[in-house]
């Protein structure tokens, strides 16, 4: 049996020049988008990207009741008023979606009661949901799990203090999400501190909430009885943004990457100019420029924000892989994220991973050869790959990379690559 796949080939060898605008971030665009259940009035939201994520997490609002419209590109107009917090929200839609969870935290909140199947997207090893359950719990739901499906109901929310024992994005966007509507004073404590958590934070003190402290390990949230429509643009992606100034750094050109809060990529900037890459910061944008000789070996360890970013590890490895030198990489978020390194084997690159560690000895060049995408990140980084080996690169299973990177092929080709998607028969 035999079904219709796409794959990109590439060929690479290319340098790249010119400018590319980055698009509106996916996790500000996931937390977000179930934020407007909240309200039962219509929420205009601005600068939306066009990638699967987004289209299913649409998908999982209409199921449910909402509705969904696209008045131009970009641009959701999401109207809550028919929604039913007692409609299942199964597991053919959940699967595909880590952020699906965030449906409980709204539903909670608006209704007193959720139901949603457990949630899918990369695997990166356990990723478990106790914070989220023990958030709910302190604002006095009672959560029970059936299976794969978790269940929340509070007949009143109150507001808790909640400390947070590791830092949770997910639950930190969860609780947020209940707690905007929760009687009293909520306080959470050791609360991650991602550019999406504030753009969540912005968006709900723009319907009405009264969100104060994102951006800090301390977030306190007054709560109210009502919210109400809203219009609001989300930020730029910063892990796109990252990947195309990987893409730069390692394919060597001269790349303008505009639509960008340059504050957001420090991290990833620091750790670009300590490899030899030129980089010049402008108010909304961010030049690379880099002849194309070979970074210096560095040492990477991925932190939650400010720190360098998880979903920036691939990427970063890849251009490690032809360093001058020995360069280490600390993976301290998700236990099994070094998953695509026997992908970059395949091409030449000398990396040897033990636990949470990767060791890479640089080589001179990489070689084209067909790959395979195992998660969304590591697609990106078989991007980077191709773009700088020598010879043909051909990735399968890039429905992973349309999860979060809107036009890639286009942008891509624009600033001269010599990349393209084209279909083939996967038996």
């Amino acid at each position: 049996m035999s079904s219709i796949s796409e794959r990109f080939v590439i060929h690479g060898g290319q340098r790249l020049h010119g400018t590319v605008n980055i698009s509106g971030a996916k996790n500000a665009a996931l937390g977000i988008i179930p934020a407007a259940l909240l309200t039962d009035e219509t929420c205009r939201i601005e600068n939306i990207p066009d990638i699967s994520d987004v289209k299913t997490m649409i998908r999982i609002l209409e199921h449910i009741g909402a509705t969904v419209e696209r008045p131009e590109p970009g641009v959701l107009l999401i109207n809550a008023a028919n929604v039913r917090s007692d409609i299942p929200i199964q597991d053919d839609l959940t699967r595909r979606l880590r952020a699906s969870y965030y449906l409980l935290g709204a539903l909670l909140g608006r209704f007193g009661y959720a139901e949603v199947s457990m949630p899918g997207g990369c695997y990166f090893g356990i990723r478990p949901i106790d914070q989220h359950i023990k958030g709910f719990e302190a604002l006095g739901a009672t959560v029970t799990t059936e299976g794969a499906v978790i269940r929340a109901e509070a007949a009143d929310l109150l507001g808790s203090s909640i400390y947070m024992d590791v830092v949770s994005v997910g639950a930190t966007i969860n609780l947020l999400l209940a707690a905007v509507r929760a009687r009293g004073v909520t306080v959470i404590e050791n609360a991650a501190r991602e550019p999406h958590i504030v753009d969540l934070a912005n968006f709900l003190n723009s319907m009405g909430a009264d969100v104060r402290g994102a951006g800090t390990d301390v977030i306190k949230i007054h709560g109210v009885d009502k919210l109400h429509a809203c219009c609001y643009s989300i930020i730029p992606d910063q892990i796109e943004a990252g990947t195309y100034m990987v893409a730069a750094a390692a394919a060597g050109g001269d790349v303008l990457v505009n639509n960008v809060i340059p504050k957001h990529l420090d991290s990833i900037t620091g750790k670009l100019e300590e490899c030899g890459i030129k980089v010049i910061e402008n108010d909304e944008s961010i030049r690379i420029m880099s002849d194309g000789s070979r970074p210096k070996a560095v040492r990477v360890k991925t932190m939650p924000h400010p720190g360098f970013p998880t979903d920036m590890q691939p990427q970063i490895t890849t251009l490690l892989s032809v360093c001058k030198g020995t360069s280490s990489i600390v993976e301290s978020v998700w236990d099994n994220r070094f998953k695509y390194v026997d992908q970059l084997r395949r091409m030449g690159a000398n990396i040897t991973v033990s636990g949470k560690l990767a060791t890479v000895s640089g080589v001179s060049v990489l070689h084209g050869a067909p790959v395979d995408v195992d998660d969304l990140r590591a697609g990106a980084a078989m991007v980077i790959a191709g773009l700088m080996a020598e010879g043909t690169t051909v990735i399968t299973n890039i429905k992973l990379v349309d999860r979060g990177y809107e036009s890639l092929v286009e942008k891509l080709t624009a600033l001269g690559a010599d990349i393209r998607r084209e279909q083939y028969e996967e038996e």
